[in-house]
């Protein structure tokens, strides 16, 4: 990856961490009968607060397109899951609260298994696949493991519902991904080319349908509970895409191959960390009927 690439995958971290401590401060107002539901997003667009944060991802959202017409998917996904670690000092900076050793732990963590996995693995290659490539049936898949998501979390209580739902939106944030790396590559070839394919269509409603379901989830629980799974999720699933559709390669050799786990492991480690800080909760929240067992 180049250093401009980089650049504009950390910047794009930064400002997607922003939004996200923005909305989850709007959303979790909103009574919890509008989970799922549109009206939730129409109720939202009301809030300064939240479209401040939509207009803060948005920027975000820009420039990790930027950096993934720089970059393969595989190399830009691992520096985009960073934005737990501005949610987190954003958080610290305005509740005024020092960041513990658990936070500096998880930080350093994530970071160590970025790199690992970015240095190890050299993710590099990958074709465009066709419109009608029967690669794009992994999108499917992506899409029915949202649907089991969602069944799984019905009936259960908050905590559990939240963490279902974050895990759904990071799995549509990372097909999202992929059908912008898609939408770029078609953009390459005009713009009437793209405009008479499916991806440019299917990228907003997949972007739409990720949006509620990230709302939802922070609508349900604190921060630290709703984001991190979202920030997991996202990641792995773009690199699987992008290995799947776009035929992006890793280093295969065992010891890589033991070295990339390693690293994917530790990045999912030190955001689960991450998420466990109580700066990601709004001050004062305590255990009560609207959380229903959900602990801050």
């Amino acid at each position: 990856m180049s250093l401009f690439g980089m650049i504009f995958a950390v910047a794009a971290a930064a400002f997607t961490g922003l939004g996200f401590v923005a909305q989850q401060h709007a959303a979790y107002r909103e009574p919890l009968e509008e989970m799922l539901h549109p009206r939730l997003l129409l109720h939202l667009l009301r809030s300064r607060l939240w479209l401040a944060g939509i207009g803060t991802m948005i920027i975000g959202q820009v420039l990790f397109a930027v950096a993934l017409n720089m970059a393969d998917i595989a190399e830009v996904e691992p520096l985009l899951a960073s934005n737990l670690i501005f949610a987190l000092v954003a958080a610290h900076l305005i509740y005024r609260e020092r960041l513990g050793r658990a936070e500096w732990q998880g930080a350093v963590l994530f970071t160590a298994g970025v790199a690992l996995f970015l240095t190890i693995g050299e993710p590099h290659g990958g074709i465009e696949p066709s419109t009608t490539s029967p690669r794009w049936i992994a999108g499917a898949v992506v899409l029915g493991l949202v649907g089991l998501l969602t069944i799984a979390g019905q009936h259960r209580d908050l905590r559990v519902r939240a963490i279902t739902l974050a895990s759904a939106a990071g799995l549509l944030y990372g097909l999202q991904d992929g059908l912008t790396r898609s939408v770029l590559l078609l953009f390459d070839h005009g713009l009437k080319r793209a405009l008479m394919d499916w991806q440019p269509y299917s990228l907003v409603l997949i972007g739409a349908l990720a949006l509620l379901f990230s709302q939802s989830a922070f609508d349900a629980a604190p921060l630290r509970i709703s984001l991190p799974a979202t920030t997991a999720a996202e990641p792995l699933t773009g690199i699987a895409l992008s290995i799947v559709i776009f035929g992006e390669r890793l280093r295969l050799s065992i010891g890589s191959l033991a070295l990339e786990a390693l690293g994917l492991a530790a990045m999912v480690a030190g955001i689960v960390v991450l998420g466990r800080s109580p700066y990601l909760g709004k001050p004062g929240e305590r255990e009560d009927a609207r959380t229903n067992g959900v602990e801050c």
